[in-house]
Parts: C-alpha cells; sequence; structure tokens
C-alpha cells in the first residue's frame, strides 16, 4: 500500500540514527573542561549532593534521639565518607563520574532499628542515639558483605550480561522516574520558595541557553548554582523581614533560611573517625532487613551507572566494570558502617542528572566534588552553610535533575523493536508494576504506620517492605525476568530486546574503546584484569 507524503524529500522520513554514545556532551568521562570551570562545576555537583544527605538525617537523627548537635555530626561523616566513596568509585570502581551519596534504601530498616524496644531503656536520649547509631552500624557493616560479594566474586557480572537494552529501559527510567514523590510534593511545602527555583532553573538551563549561540553555554552548565544563589537570597529576604514570623511551626522548618539549627550546632573544626559512637553491635534481624536494601541500593546503583554512562559519552558499560563497581559500592558501605554515617551508599541519582543538565560528563569534575565534600566535612560551620539551604529549594533542582535520569533509560529504547507486542508488553507492565507496587506497599505503611505483611518476624516484614518499595527494583525484577523467559526460542526475540546492539559489550576486549572510559589507572589492569 503507497503511502503518500508531500513536499519532502525521502531522506526527511528516515528515523534517527541509533547512537552507541550520547552525541552533543561538551566533555566526555576521560576528557575535562579547563580547571577553573572543572572547579566551579565540581563545586555545583557537592551542592546537588548535599541535599539528600540532610534529608536523610534530618528524617533519622531525631528518631535516633540525636538533636541539633548529632544532626551535624552525622552529616559532616557521611560528607567525609562519601568524599572517600567517591573518590573509589571514579578510581577505582566504574571509572564512571558518579557520586556515591545516601541512600534512601536503607531508610525502612534503620527506622525499624531505632523503634526496637530494646532501645527503650535508655532515657538519655544521648545515650539512645548512640546505642541505635552501634546497632546500624553492625547493620551496615554486615551488609556490606551482599555488595562486596556480589561484586568482587562477579555474580552482578553473570546477570549484566543477561541484560537487554528492554530490560534495562524500566530499570533506568524507573531509577529516576520512582523518585517522584521527592520533587513537587517537597517542592510544594513552601511553594513560593520551591517554585521559584524550578522556574528560574527550567528558564536558565533549556530556554535561554538555546537562545545563546556562544559554543560555551554558561548559563546553562552553571544553572543550578545560578537559581540556588538568587533563590537562596530571595528566601533570606523573606526571613529576614518577618514573612514566616505568625507562620506554623512546619512552614517556618520548610521556609525559613534560619531553621536548620546546623551552623549553631557544626563545630568549626572536626574530623570524623571511625567508631566514634562506640563500637558495633550486632543484630540477626538488623543485618538481615539490612541486607535487602543493600540488594535494592545494587539495582538503583546500576541504574544510575548506566545513566550516568549515557552522559559521559561513553560506550556502554561492560558487565565485569559493573560488577566491579558494586564491590566497592560495598567497600563503601562498609565505610558507612564503620564511621557511622546513619545510613548506607548508592550511586547519586542527582548527580547522574547533573551530568545531562551540564553536558559535562568529566570524571575529573566529579573528582573535585568528591574534594569538596572533604573539605567541608572536616570545616564544618562552612559546609553548615550549604546544608542550611531550604529544602523544598532541593526538591526544586531533584524535579529537573531525576527527570534527566529517567530520560536517559528512555533514550535506550532507540535499541529494541517497539513494534513488537512482546516488547510494548514487557516495557508497559514492568514500568506500571513498578509504579502500582510500590505505591502500593508505601501508602500502607503511611496509613497504619507498617507494611501489609504482619508476621511475627519484623525481620521479614521488612525485607519485603524495602524490596517492593522500590520502583526501579520492581521494574527491573520484573522486565528480566520476562525478558529472560517470554518468547525465549523465537528467533526474533533477540533483535526486539536489543541485545545484538549490547553483544560487543558483554566481555571487556570486545570493544576497544573499553580501555579509554573503563581502564582502571596507574596500569592496575595487569593486575585486576576485567572480563
Amino acid at each position: 500500500m503507497a503511502v503518500g507524503g508531500g513536499g519532502g524529500g525521502a531522506s526527511e522520513f528516515q528515523p534517527h540514527p541509533v547512537k552507541e554514545q550520547h552525541p552533543g556532551v561538551d566533555f566526555c568521562v576521560s576528557s575535562s573542561p579547563a580547571w577553573p570551570e572543572a572547579i566551579l562545576l565540581g563545586f555545583q555537583h557537592y551542592l546537588v549532593m548535599i541535599g539528600t544527605i540532610v534529608i536523610i538525617s534530618t528524617i533519622l537523627v531525631p528518631l535516633m534521639g540525636g538533636g541539633n548537635v548529632e544532626k551535624a555530626q552525622v552529616i559532616d561523616t557521611f560528607l567525609f565518607v562519601a568524599g572517600i566513596n567517591t573518590l573509589l568509585q571514579t578510581l577505582f570502581g566504574t571509572r564512571l563520574p558518579v557520586v556515591m551519596g545516601a541512600s534512601y534504601a536503607f531508610i525502612i530498616p534503620i527506622i525499624s532499628i531505632t523503634l526496637s524496644r530494646r532501645f527503650s531503656v535508655f532515657t538519655d536520649p544521648r545515650q539512645r542515639f548512640k546505642q541505635t547509631m552501634r546497632a546500624v552500624q553492625g547493620a551496615l557493616i554486615i551488609s556490606s558483605l551482599v555488595q562486596m560479594i556480589f561484586g568482587f566474586f562477579g555474580f552482578w557480572r553473570i546477570l549484566g550480561r543477561f541484560l537487554s537494552p528492554l530490560a534495562a529501559v524500566p530499570l533506568v527510567t524507573l531509577t529516576g522516574l520512582g523518585l517522584f514523590a521527592l520533587g513537587f510534593p517537597q517542592l510544594a511545602k513552601c511553594i513560593e520558595v520551591g517554585l521559584p527555583e524550578l522556574i528560574i532553573l527550567v528558564v536558565l538551563s533549556p530556554y535561554i541557553s538555546s537562545m545563546i549561540k556562544s559554543k560555551r553555554a554558561i548559563v546553562d552548565r552553571y544553572a543550578v548554582l545560578l537559581s540556588v544563589a538568587i533563590v537562596w537570597v530571595y528566601a533570606e529576604i523573606l526571613t529576614v523581614a518577618g514573612a514566616y514570623n505568625n507562620r506554623s511551626l512546619k512552614t517556618q522548618i520548610s521556609c525559613r533560611t534560619d531553621r536548620a539549627g546546623l551552623i549553631s550546632a557544626s563545630p568549626w573544626i572536626r574530623v570524623p573517625y571511625p567508631f566514634q559512637w562506640g563500637s558495633p553491635t550486632f543484630n540477626a534481624g538488623d543485618a538481615l532487613a539490612m541486607m535487602a536494601a543493600a540488594f535494592v541500593a545494587i539495582i538503583e546503583s546500576t541504574g544510575t551507572f548506566i545513566a550516568a554512562s549515557r552522559y559521559g559519552s561513553a560506550t556502554h558499560i561492560p558487565p565485569s566494570v559493573l560488577s566491579r563497581g558494586v564491590g566497592w559500592q560495598g567497600i563503601g558501605t562498609l565505610l558507612d558502617g564503620i564511621f557511622g554515617t546513619g545510613t548506607g551508599s548508592t550511586a547519586s541519582v542527582e548527580n547522574a542528572g547533573l551530568l545531562g543538565l551540564t553536558r559535562v560528563g568529566s570524571r575529573r569534575v566529579v573528582q573535585i566534588s568528591a574534594g569538596f565534600m572533604l573539605f567541608f566535612s572536616v570545616l564544618g560551620k562552612f559546609g553548615a552553610v550549604v546544608a542550611s539551604i531550604p529544602l523544598p529549594v532541593v526538591a526544586a533542582l531533584y524535579c529537573v535533575l531525576f527527570a534527566y535520569v529517567a530520560s536517559a533509560g528512555l533514550t535506550l529504547l532507540q535499541f529494541i523493536n517497539l513494534n513488537s507486542f512482546r516488547t510494548k508488553f514487557i516495557l508497559g507492565f514492568a514500568l506500571f508494576m513498578g509504579l502500582s507496587v510500590p505505591q502500593y506497599f508505601n501508602n500502607y505503611l503511611l496509613i497504619s504506620g507498617r507494611g501489609p505483611l504482619h508476621t511475627g518476624a519484623i525481620w521479614f516484614n521488612d525485607i519485603v517492605q524495602v524490596l517492593f518499595s522500590s520502583p526501579a527494583t520492581v521494574a527491573a525484577i520484573i522486565a528480566f525476568i520476562l525478558d529472560s523467559s517470554l518468547g525465549r526460542g523465537h528467533s526474533s526475540t533477540r533483535r526486539d530486546s536489543g541485545r545484538h546492539w549490547w553483544e560487543k559489550f558483554r566481555y571487556y576486549n570486545q570493544d576497544i574503546r573499553s580501555e579509554e572510559f573503563y581502564g582502571l589507572p596507574y596500569n592496575l589492569n595487569r593486575f585486576f584484569p576485567s572480563f
């Protein structure tokens, strides 16, 4: 049947060509801007990552019995360890420009630990905080073994070789999209501050940058710094002018710039050190629930690694490198337990989104951001100034940065056959269930104060709650199982899933570009080869 067309040549109707490396990136993984520009971009990464640490610490530390002093110490400790973990990951892990930040996956088992009856005997809040933190440390140390075993023993490499672009789309997309509750719902807690930040960021980045013809898109590249500075000054003016003096306490905490309690509570100089809260304590139930969170962190980090490889204009990450990164993530979680950060680590989704916003996927820039983390964790007063940014401003950044990670997952659609009904079912079902199942589990927890599973084993209830509260985990498991089993014997399945595009990356040495992006420094590949 002939299809009529008007006016254009045949080339007008040709599909866009498939790109194994993302085009339009100004600096890829192995390149870097000039040092002054790299330092500013590194500070911007630091500014983005600190918000999650503050949010998680604000949730967990008061439940443990800590006050502003303890919260400031926990934030400084996590910043210190995050700096170390980021350097380890970029030097010896995946070698991708990823920031290792705080993970939301560990919140449920940690809250379960804090609410345990065994800590109700401590009447002194400071003592209760220390005892609870020691229990969290012990559980983190044990759970880190899961990540190290999956990574260094090559189990994640095996699974990675069976991962097709079709299964990766729901994983990466919901790694960003699954965090939607941290975006506009949190922004709306102070709409007069959060909404201007979102509008200014969108205007500065896509709109103004598209009107500027210069190759150096300064406004675009520093949109986060510029927008936060403008809105922070605006929020400070509102606070000083007394706009929130007669508002509710909840509004004042969200909107005021002087209610974080961090600046006065932070010391001028303090170096975090191992076992600063005391020797870790170990409980089997706590460790099992935390292991489930460590597994979820592996899956979510995998989605972030793939997004970072796209925005760093690298080739698809080889399974052996992915496994290597998971192993070093386990070492990071071990350091979290040793130092007492209060939660575990994961590859920061928001910083992966920042790579897409700035179009700078440079490894060196992220390593510079790790230097800022170490510097401001020791000089507590200076770090506390940045950490006191109103959280609705941070939520406005999330609205854009998480969206970039979600779109990185959608770009993988170019590798698969969207005209296949098998493809349509797997994609639609995995994405829908990845949003629907966690919504049920989270709503049940919010309404009743506990998950839908009511067995006598609290640790088992926590495991189920952790696994099925993560959109990326649910979507990845469903997509992986369906893609590996449905229509496996059909001749067209391999091409429909896009496996032929990633076949060359199954083994490290099959593509000559792997060494440029993922090769270990100091000629360490001789001693630790990737397969």
